[in-house]
Formats: structure tokens, sequence, C-alpha cells
């Protein structure tokens, strides 16, 4: 359906001729095709440029992202590896009454997660109470035994959540994942918004945004917060992996907001049980690491042998109450899909409430029933590997050709454990700039939520885009892109 002429608008201009509605939410227009009032300053700024002037300034935006350096990584490409972060110009406006149901949800959802952790690592009451299958978190790649009885600085094993949100043809908000390892992508958030500001001025300006640069400095409060006791000002630092990693941008670009010190594995070392940096003037103790790096290769005395990219002794530091890790070692079952199926129930346990958020039904393919189901729709639903992320290990039923879905039956088969089924959703559409014209593309959100001391959520988040008309997929490294996420103050727009 193309959107109509109506009688509170202007006609539509040229650029919105290839805008078409379906059965998707779409955030800037009703079904009826009449703007949505908080994007109605948008609109009309639509209608005044002409596409030759937002092709320049989406260049523009363009440029700014090669000249900032904003790439990301795509392993596997042999038209090589480094790529600049695609960037859609039209922003994606959300609405304080939106954003206060997002902010209450995620918060429940953090501190519920948090609890089943330290829970999971010490007393196990969820699992003796048969809430979450034993067999299901002990079989989890992410669970470490190591950790159980260890006691993290003030209890804190989440300091950074990354969870993706998608909306409903209804208009509501679920969690399609959580993020807790080393969610990345916040630096893009900020990228955008900083961009934002220089190519579309006047249209920012018209807004009453809610602010996001203060990320950073947020994160840092965070992490001071999280270090050990008796620390009065800690040295904190960011542990990435290196300038192969898909996210090694990201990881300059934080370490430089919060004006700490990026280090590689090598440019640290354990003695007695603590850990120092090297420097110049000499070894100089570290309290905090913001670590970038996965469990496996973060101390090759306790996890993968041949890692060279961690701190060797790094636990036993870390069991000694002398460092502090954000993230905490062993977050991962939380970011195991098949254990999401069971966080309505986790929020429930531990605080008695039901979700403010739900979950996107799942189908948890360890269990026969839901296993038959599967097997017989796979060219219905979606199938997540539970440990993947980047849109791999994954099947679109829909999508897929009749010799994909047999590989993944035979995985299945092979390894339920591995794999869960999701109803494939028709998720949400933004108005994106693309060939000329503003067409409809499929979005999801990721807010980045920091847990210290307190818990707080910078309004705002990163919305990635599946750029191909059509697509459901999202991840960059999938072909998708991201844009600018508003968040405004009281959920109107300003006079423009």
């Amino acid at each position: 359906m193309i959107v109509r002429e109506s009688q509170n608008t202007q006609p539509v201009a040229s650029v919105f001729s290839n805008y078409q509605l379906d059965e998707a939410y779409d955030d800037m227009f009703t079904s009826t095709g009449t703007p949505r009032q908080h994007y109605q300053a948008l609109y009309q700024r639509l209608l005044e440029l002409p596409p030759a002037e937002l092709r320049r300034r989406q260049q523009a935006a363009d440029m700014a992202f090669l000249s900032q350096g904003i790439t990301f990584t795509v392993y596997g490409n042999n038209e090589g590896t480094e790529r600049i972060f695609p960037y859609d110009l039209l922003p994606r406006i959300i609405t304080s009454d939106e954003w206060s149901t997002i902010e209450r949800g995620l918060t429940q959802r953090i501190t519920a997660l948090n609890l089943f952790l330290k829970d999971l690592y010490h007393d196990g009451y969820i699992l003796k109470d048969k809430v979450v299958p034993r067999s299901l978190i002990y079989s989890c790649h992410h669970f470490r035994r190591e950790m159980i009885g260890l006691r993290v600085p003030r209890d804190t094993y989440i300091t950074v959540v990354g969870t993706d949100l998608v909306r409903l043809p209804d208009g509501t908000f679920v969690v399609l994942e959580d993020n807790l390892r080393v969610p990345s992508g916040v630096s893009y958030m900020l990228a955008n918004r900083q961009v934002m500001k220089n190519v579309l001025p006047r249209l920012f300006s018209s807004y009453e945004v809610s602010p996001i640069d203060h990320y950073g400095q947020a994160l840092l409060a965070t992490l001071r917060s999280i270090a050990p006791p008796h620390c009065v000002d800690p040295t904190i630092v960011l542990l990435t992996p290196g300038v192969y990693n898909s996210a090694y941008f990201e990881h300059t670009f934080l370490a430089r907001q919060m004006g700490i010190e990026l280090v590689e594995g090598r440019d640290l070392l354990v003695h007695n049980n603590f850990v120092y940096m090297r420097t110049t003037a000499g070894l100089r103790r570290v309290d905090v690491i913001y670590r970038r790096i996965d469990d496996d290769f973060i101390d090759s005395l306790t996890f993968r042998s041949d890692s060279i990219l961690g701190v060797a002794g790094l636990l036993n530091a870390y069991r000694a109450g002398n460092i502090a890790l954000g993230n905490a070692i062993g977050t991962g079952i939380a970011d195991d899909k098949a254990v999401y199926a069971y966080v309505p129930e986790i929020i429930h346990y531990y605080l008695g409430e039901d979700p403010i958020i739900p979950n996107v039904e799942t189908y948890r393919l360890e269990l026969a029933s839901d296993r038959k189901y599967a097997l017989e729709n796979l060219d219905k639903l979606v199938v997540k590997a539970v440990g993947e992320s980047g849109g791999y290990g994954m099947l679109i039923g829909p999508h897929s050709t009749a010799s994909q879905r047999e590989d993944f039956r035979q995985r299945i088969l092979h390894n339920p454990r591995n794999y869960i089924a999701q109803p494939t959703l028709l998720i949400s559409r933004a108005p994106c700039f693309t060939s000329g014209h503003v067409e409809p593309r499929h979005v999801d959100l990721r807010p980045y939520i920091l847990y210290g001391d307190k818990i707080t959520i910078v309004p705002g988040g990163l919305t990635r885009v599946a750029l191909q008309r059509g697509s459901l997929v999202v991840n960059s490294s999938q072909g998708g892109g991201s844009k600018d996420t508003w968040v405004l103050h009281d959920g109107k727009r300003s006079a423009y």
C-alpha cells in the first residue's frame, strides 16, 4: 500500500513515492498513511529538501564516517575485511512514554539477571527449585566452574549489557536477545549522533532530543563503582584483543572517551595476585579491567593455553579480590539463547514480577515436543545457534531453500541443545533514505544498560537497519547499517 494523502498532511512528495506500508508497524506513519505526531517535523523537513540535497547530506555523513575511520570488520570476506559502517541519514524517533517503558523493563531485566548469575555461582537455589534445568546450565559452553564460590567485587557480575529489542505489528516492544559477554556497538550510537548534528542541524534543533554524549563518563563512573574495596582512585584500563578485532575502532573510541589506557594482554602482567600495567615509568597497579575479550582467551593458565590475547594468572588475581572485571567471567550463561527462554521465569523467581518487556515466543529444542514442532515447521520459523552472534548460525525459514532446511534439520537432530527456534517476526520499519527516495526498512534497537552502584540507561541506543529491501537481518556483518536514535524529552516535538 502506498502512503496515502491525508487531509492533515501536504501531498506526498516524490521523495515518498516508493514508500509502501504493510502489516509491519511503521515508526513514521499510521496505518492510514498519516505521519505520527512526533514525526511531523521530520516529515515536513523531508518535503522541503529535494532528493539531490538529501543525497548531498548523505554523502557528507559517509565522508564523516570515512575521515574518522568508523569501521567494522567482516571475517571471511575475500574482498577485504575492513568496512565503513553504513549509516542512514534519517533518525529514528522514540517518545518519552515509550522510552519510560523500555527503561523500566531493562532495569528489571538486568537486576534479575545479575541475581541469577550470583545465585548460579553460589547457592544455586534456582536450580534446586527446578525453575531452570540444571542440565541446561552445566551444558552451557559459557558456564565457568572456576567461578563457583568466587566473590566478585560488590556482587556485580554484569557491568554492561546491550539488549536487542524489536517492535511487533501492534507497536509493543519485545526482547529478542541479551548480549552480556562483550556487547558492542555503543561507539556507533555515539558517532551517529555526532554526524547527525552536523548534517541535519536544523532538524535536530527542532526536536527536544535527550542527550547521549555523557555515555563515556557514565561508563567510567560505573567501572569505578565496581573497583575492589579500599580503592580510592582506581586505575582502570580497557583490554582489547588488538587491531584485528572487529570492534577495535570501538575499543579505541571508548578508551579515549573515558580517558583511560587501551591495553593488550602483553601490556599487563600478574605478580603476587595483583595486576600491573607496563608503562615507561615502570609497573603500575591496575584495579579495574573493562575487558573486550571472551572468557576463553582471557587467561591462558586457566582457559585456552594457546591464547596470547589475555593475561596469564588473571583469574588468580580475580579470585584474590585484587582486580575487578567488567563484565565478570562466566556471564555468558545469560547470553545463551536457550537460557534466554527462561528469563521470564528468572524475573518472576527473583523479583516476584512479570516481565515488563516480554520475550519472543521460543521453542526449546532440547525438549522433545518443541523439537518435533520445529522440525515440522522449519519453513515458518527462525532457528538460531544458542552461542552465535552477528547473524551467523541462523536459518530464516521463509527465506530458506529446501537444502538449507535439511542442513539445519540434521544439525538440530545431532545437537538439539545447541539450537532454539522462534516464529518469524514481522519487525517494525522506519524511514530510510536510499537511492534518492525515502523507503521503509526493518529495524531493531539495542539500548545499553550500565550496572554499578546504580543502573544507568542512556536514552537511546543503536538502531540497526536491514538496508536490503525486505530483509529482516540487521547485523552489520550481514549487510545491515544503523541510524541515530532520538528519545524525546516529553514525547513532543518543538515548534519547527
